[in-house]
């Protein structure tokens, strides 16, 4: 009787490598940050190269100093090409990813390929305890590589963002302490009063625009949703008042409102004045010198629809896939260098966010004909 060895594990990985990356791409399908946003392609991108390396590095001999250094976290440092895997921790935050997410993946890529492997083994022997181990270290091998690259990506773009806070924090300060000092050392007119009054408002608005965006992020991040608290609400009144502070913060930019329909339903009336007010002020910051924003508010059955174009640079597709992330901005024309930014890369984040927090959906879209259109759509009663 001819007895049938079983299949090595490397020889497995290669052969089910279809099997293993469908079921890759169903759990990292589950674990991506807004559902459905990422194609398949994108969920698996660079498994198979990892997988292929995990199975040629279990067939790569190993002597027991490798075997330690590799335990230890050591790496091999003689290729300068970024393995596959690290190029799989970047894109992951990139794509806004937890770490703790990222963990996940490479968690259940070890248990799937395991799982399809093992009912194969017939029986123990020291061949498959060997691969076994082999392969648990690749695991965990490619699982410090993409760690890396997601932290030193993570640790860039907070270095970034707080830089850009500084920057950003400190030209309307010294806007309103030069109107302080104006108002303490000279005999201002009176008629110049108001001007100087409204400069300062004006800057006062972008701070605060800044710190609630701000507040709101670092909520999101510590893992909490954004708060919100539902009542009956007249969308017409937010929209108003979120219309007003826009056109405080650029008084240059024809801002239009055009409502229809009824627009009451159950809101956190505090939250859609911000989502409302950022997705102006972002049109504003990046429309056409003398455009025209506008804003509709048009009552459906159950829900409410709000659209926000104007008509600026076209936003490419691969920054449309990435606008509501946070810390993400757009370069603007330079004829706009002189007008006020809140450039954070905050203001479509927390717009999603607060979008999110009452069931809706928020979407984005941009080209020569028909400007930049930001469309949100809101149930009146939601969950």
């Amino acid at each position: 009787m001819k007895v049938v060895q079983p299949m090595n594990l490397s020889a497995f990985i290669r052969s089910h490598m279809d099997e293993i990356l469908t079921e890759w791409t169903a759990f990292a399908k589950k674990a991506e940050p807004i559902e459905g946003a990422m194609s398949d392609l994108a969920l698996a991108d660079h498994a198979q190269q990892i997988l292929s390396a995990i199975a040629l590095d279990i067939e790569t001999h190993q002597s027991q100093q490798q075997q330690y250094e590799k335990s230890q976290g050591g790496e091999d440092d003689t290729s300068d090409e970024e393995t596959a895997a690290a190029i799989h921790g970047r894109l992951r935050q990139a794509s806004n990813f937890s770490l703790l997410q990222l963990s996940a993946e490479f968690r259940a890529l070890r248990a799937t390929v395991l799982r399809l492997w093992l009912p194969m083994v017939a029986q123990m022997s020291e061949t498959t305890i060997y691969d076994m181990v082999r392969f648990n270290e690749a695991i965990d091998q490619a699982l410090a590589e993409s760690i890396v690259t997601y932290s030193a990506r993570a640790d860039r773009t907070r270095d970034l963002f707080l830089a850009v806070l500084g920057h950003d924090l400190r030209a309307p300060l010294a806007t309103i302490s030069l109107v302080g000092e104006i108002l303490m050392r000279t005999a201002v007119p009176p008629e110049k009063l108001a001007s100087y009054g409204e400069k300062a408002k004006r800057n006062a608005a972008m701070m605060s625009t800044m710190v609630t965006d701000l507040i709101g992020y670092a909520r999101s991040q510590m893992g909490a949703a954004m708060p919100t608290t539902l009542a009956p609400v007249d969308l017409r009144a937010v929209c108003d008042a979120a219309v007003a502070d826009a056109r405080a913060m650029y008084p240059a930019s024809v801002i239009v409102f055009r409502p229809s329909g009824a627009l009451t339903g159950s809101f956190d009336g505090v939250r859609l004045q911000q989502l409302v007010t950022n997705l102006l002020i972002n049109a504003a910051q990046y429309s056409v010198k003398h455009g025209e924003v506008v804003l509709e508010a048009t009552g459906l059955d159950d829900s409410i629809a709000l659209k926000v174009s104007n008509f600026g640079p076209v936003i490419p597709k691969e920054s449309l896939e990435t606008i509501f992330q946070a810390l993400v901005q757009l370069d603007g024309d330079a004829d706009q260098d002189q007008r006020p930014k809140t450039s954070l890369g905050l203001g479509l984040f927390i717009a999603q966010e607060i979008t999110a927090a009452h069931h809706g959906k928020i979407a984005v879209t941009s080209s020569a004909g028909e400007g930049t259109v930001f469309s949100v759509c809101l149930p009146r009663n939601p969950a």
